[in-house]
């Protein structure tokens, strides 16, 4: 895993004296027959990490000849069953098809693509690439272009190739570099040069943003955020502001996206099982402190207050705390 997540801050993690043959069995029995134990798959799936839950997926398979994927969908139904066939999906599959249902049909989810390419790591946004192509045949790139146009297009499609630098070393002097660049290709001259902001933006580093970031304000005396909102504009000017809020603060970031998700009326159970599904093994716990912090609730309140039955219980079960 690269760098940038070492000392991982999840909620779920490998559980001690894991035997995936016997979890295959477990979940097997709480599927056949008449009715379904919910309460037996949601402890199983929620309290194994993701790697674990592959091994009783190629163990569930080999006892019983049937995809344990398909297995789920046809007993279950609705948002429980979305949330569960995510859980055993591999990461990189599940962000694969993500990206693909938010590109397909009429209209483009721009929001979905945004927040997946920006909250990825280089290596996580290979091994995306990597499975959709082995899913659709259709590399990701070639899809994000029939899809999307323009500085978008080109920013999006830069994020994907996976080229972000991710050392944590900070470079001054490339800092004090980039924030001239920045400034002369926007603030400071007639018309903006849009390229610019896209090289440094998709490819430097979290923590050199952050020092290009504070030199920026020294040069313009203006926030970066600023200068964005008043020389770009569109899923462009989206997609900047959102790579400077996960430089600044990633778990800040999706925290805002979850407390989107829940609050008014109806409920975004799409943008709601990909956080906690795909950030259950890295920062969640993160994540629900800086949603405490700034919206003076609990993500654990809020799930609860947004959904109910088994889907619930399985989201309070990945969330793990009201704190």
């Amino acid at each position: 895993m690269a760098s940038i997540w070492l000392g991982l801050r999840g909620t779920i993690r490998d559980c001690p004296g894991f035997n995936p043959s016997v979890d295959a069995q477990e979940i097997n029995k709480a599927i056949k027959g008449l009715g379904t134990d919910e309460k037996a798959l949601i402890d199983i799936l929620t309290e194994r990490s993701n790697a674990q839950r592959q091994l009783i997926v190629k163990e569930y398979e080999a006892a019983y000849e049937k995809r344990l994927k398909d297995d789920l969908k046809g007993d279950l139904s609705g948002y429980f069953e979305h949330l569960l066939v995510a859980l055993v999906t591999p990461p990189a599959v599940f962000d694969a098809k993500q990206l693909k249902k938010s590109m397909k049909g009429t209209g483009t989810d721009e929001n979905t693509l945004i927040e997946i390419l920006t909250t990825r790591t280089s290596s996580q946004l290979k091994e995306i690439s990597q499975a959709y192509y082995t899913v659709y045949k259709k590399s990701l790139g070639d899809d994000i272009s029939s899809e999307t146009s323009g500085d978008f297009r080109k920013a999006l499609l830069t994020l994907a190739d996976g080229r972000r630098d991710e050392s944590l070393k900070v470079d001054e002097h490339l800092a004090k570099t980039d924030a001239q660049i920045l400034y002369d290709a926007g603030e400071n001259k007639w018309g903006t040069d849009e390229d610019k902001f896209t090289e440094i933006l998709c490819l430097r580093s979290f923590p050199q943003l952050k020092r290009t970031f504070d030199e920026y304000r020294n040069i313009s005396q203006k926030d970066i955020e600023d200068s964005i909102r008043g020389e770009l504009s569109g899923h462009f000017e989206d997609l900047l502001l959102a790579i400077v809020h996960c430089a600044r603060n990633t778990p800040a970031f999706l925290a805002e996206k979850l407390h989107g998700a829940l609050k008014g009326a109806g409920t975004d159970e799409f943008t709601l099982n990909r956080i906690m599904v795909s950030r259950s093994e890295i920062d969640l716990l993160d994540i629900r402190a800086e949603f405490k912090k700034n919206y003076g609730y609990s993500l654990y309140s809020a799930i609860e207050s947004d959904t109910s039955g088994d889907y619930e219980v399985t989201l309070l079960k990945i969330c793990g705390g009201d704190d």
